[in-house]
């Protein structure tokens, strides 16, 4: 991939897609091709045909999909189950059949099993459950994962597989059923701030580890693979992450503190921790030349601002 690229960036408007095109535009790429879903549908397989067809895109960026925290993965399993699957297969095979010279292809963490060791390797994809709340999500994504490695073994695609930990950053979702629990204590902190509360009231017990990766430093990732990885190097997929976790506890004390919520925060232990821990192993990625930049304390900062700058009133 170089600048003057043919480049599709798929759901460029969400918190992934839209730090991979920033990442992209900072580099010079200029020949992007970018598409909201009222545009263009990426379920509907007509559409996205018609669009690789009329495009001819060389490099592709699938960050499109429909994403959501505990409350929305465990409450709309048939939504995401259904959505992450067409967006895939139609993207893929239309990748392959306008012949793209390469495609990235996004996954998560939610993919390993529920009691996966840790810190989590790749190989421990499919060797025990997953965890309940999540899995109509990860299986979509594993049959991606699936897809894109048939698709390189029986017709010598470069579809790559990165598999990012819990993101955080510019753009996120704040919304307080929908979003992941990062974006979701911004906002309910900021809001009891605001409105004088003196207490916040959590899921779970605080208890779950988990590791979270500023998205600028997952689009810089990305950027890299493109330009200096391919499939056979890779392997099947490749964990994105820092290396680095922390309680809910702990990440609540730190947004309080970015925040400057003063309160107390309490936790409702009736409602869901789902999985204990979750910490990607990042040895391969490291060894291949790449490592994530950005502490939490400073992206938990640019998050705020962003919060402050695009939602709060």
């Amino acid at each position: 991939m170089n600048l003057t690229s043919r480049i599709y960036v798929a759901g460029h408007l969400g918190l992934v897609g839209s730090a991979i095109l920033r990442r992209l535009q900072s580099a010079g790429c200029h020949n992007l091709l970018c598409r909201s879903r009222r545009e263009l549908d990426l379920r509907e397989q007509q559409a996205v045909r018609d669009f690789f067809r009329a495009e001819r895109p060389e490099y592709v960026f699938l960050a499109a999909a429909k994403v959501g925290g505990i409350w929305a993965n465990s409450t709309m399993g048939a939504d995401f189950i259904y959505e992450n699957l067409a967006i895939e297969m139609n993207v893929l095979k239309a990748a392959l059949d306008c012949g793209v010279k390469k495609l990235l292809f996004l996954g998560s963490s939610c993919i390993y099993p529920k009691l996966a060791p840790q810190p989590i390797k790749e190989e421990y994809l499919l060797t025990s459950a997953l965890e309940p709340t999540n899995e109509p999500y990860a299986l979509a994504k594993i049959a991606g994962i699936k897809m894109c490695s048939a698709f390189n073994r029986q017709h010598g695609a470069n579809f790559v597989c990165l598999m990012p930990t819990n993101l955080y950053g510019p753009g996120d979702n704040y919304d307080l059923e929908n979003s992941h629990v990062l974006p979701a204590l911004i906002r309910k902190m900021h809001e009891a701030r605001q409105s004088k509360q003196g207490q916040v009231v959590l899921w779970g017990t605080g208890s779950p580890r988990r590791e979270f990766l500023y998205s600028e430093d997952l689009a810089d990732a990305c950027f890299y693979v493109m330009r200096n990885l391919d499939a056979r190097e890779i392997g099947e997929i490749a964990n994105v992450g820092t290396g680095q976790d922390c309680s809910i506890r702990e990440l609540a004390a730190m947004v309080a503190r970015v925040v400057g919520f003063t309160g107390e925060i309490d936790y409702d232990t009736s409602k869901p921790d789902g999985t204990p821990r979750k910490l990607l192993d990042v040895s391969r990625l490291r060894s291949l030349g790449w490592s994530a930049t950005t502490p939490l304390a400073a992206g938990l900062k640019k998050t705020y601002d962003d919060y402050l700058r695009r939602i709060a009133v």
